[in-house]
């Protein structure tokens, strides 16, 4: 079985070991994200599978409805454009395996977090459009605002208090109407597996929603502003959406900005255990650069 130095929920690896069929030799943690423990677990006869334990409130709680509609997305994307993995084995509940957990393929390819060449902008917005083109039957959920009311609160770190009581401005108006689309809900870089500049992978589906394609691309920008800066943003956002923003996209923009309150460090720290020198006040300078972007464009 699993040595147990290797992981923090030996629980869950039991389950993951007889879902699976296999002996579970080794449980390595992938880093990158904040809301479940990833683990890459080895079989003995050197398979690989993912296994996502939801360890983490408020996500712990929600993790029937979260893991389970993971599951059903992949299942609906076999066979489209859109590489996701292969669900195994599924314990939403946590009956089984002590906490809610996914048991998935491995997929091929890495991250790819230090490029923003056109090359990849340029297959990162075709992926958005292959994403937002997938049929789903039935639709997901309605998609769920991130930014809501407690969250319209001036950051102690702001340097330009005023573009966020504008901000605050925005989201209180109306929400525009829009014509709905299949979204991943978080779609950014950090969610995009890549091999040789193509796209291998794409993870994380327990967000899926139907809702306005803006907030899929402005997700993906906000995300891009504040790893390679705020220029970059612009130009993907060119890309998969082009002309000016107006009212109406600006709002989701905002929107997706503000979601990253009261503070986007969670987002670095990531990236600075894989070697990428963006300190917390970078992050923070350039997630108010963007927002000021989004209000002028």
């Amino acid at each position: 079985m699993t040595d147990p130095g290797t992981t923090t929920v030996p629980g869950s690896v039991a389950w993951a070991a007889r879902a699976w069929g296999r002996d579970v030799v080794a449980a390595r943690p992938l880093t990158g994200g904040w809301t479940s423990t990833m683990l890459r677990l080895t079989a003995a006869d050197g398979d690989e599978a993912v296994l996502r334990v939801l360890t983490r409130d408020p996500w712990r709680r929600h993790g029937e409805g979260l893991l389970t509609r993971e599951r059903d997305v992949q299942r609906l994307l076999a066979g489209t454009a859109v590489p996701a993995p292969t669900s195994l084995a599924l314990d939403a509940d946590g009956a089984a395996a002590g906490d809610p957990a996914h048991l998935m393929s491995v997929l091929p390819g890495a991250l790819e977090l230090r490029r923003c060449d056109d090359a990849l902008l340029d297959t990162l917005a075709a992926l958005v459009a292959d994403v937002h083109a997938v049929d789903a039957d039935p639709r997901p959920r309605e998609y769920q605002s991130w930014a809501p009311p407690a969250k319209w609160q001036l950051p102690g770190w702001a340097g330009r208090p005023a573009l966020w009581a504008s901000a605050f401005e925005v989201l209180a108006l109306p929400t525009p109407a829009y014509s709905g689309t299949f979204l991943h809900r978080d779609l950014h870089l950090g969610n995009v597996l890549w091999q040789d500049g193509v796209v291998t992978g794409v993870v994380d589906w327990v967000e899926t929603s139907w809702g306005p394609a803006e907030l899929d691309v402005a997700h993906a920008a906000t995300y891009l502003a504040m790893l390679h800066g705020p220029d970059v943003a612009t130009g993907f956002v060119e890309r998969c959406l082009p002309g000016p923003l107006g009212d109406a996209r600006r709002y989701w923009h905002v929107m997706d900005v503000v979601g990253y309150l009261p503070d986007p460090v969670k987002v670095a720290q990531p990236w600075r255990e894989q070697g990428i020198d963006v300190s917390d006040e970078q992050a923070r300078a350039r997630l108010e650069q963007r927002l000021a972007d989004v209000l002028a464009g």
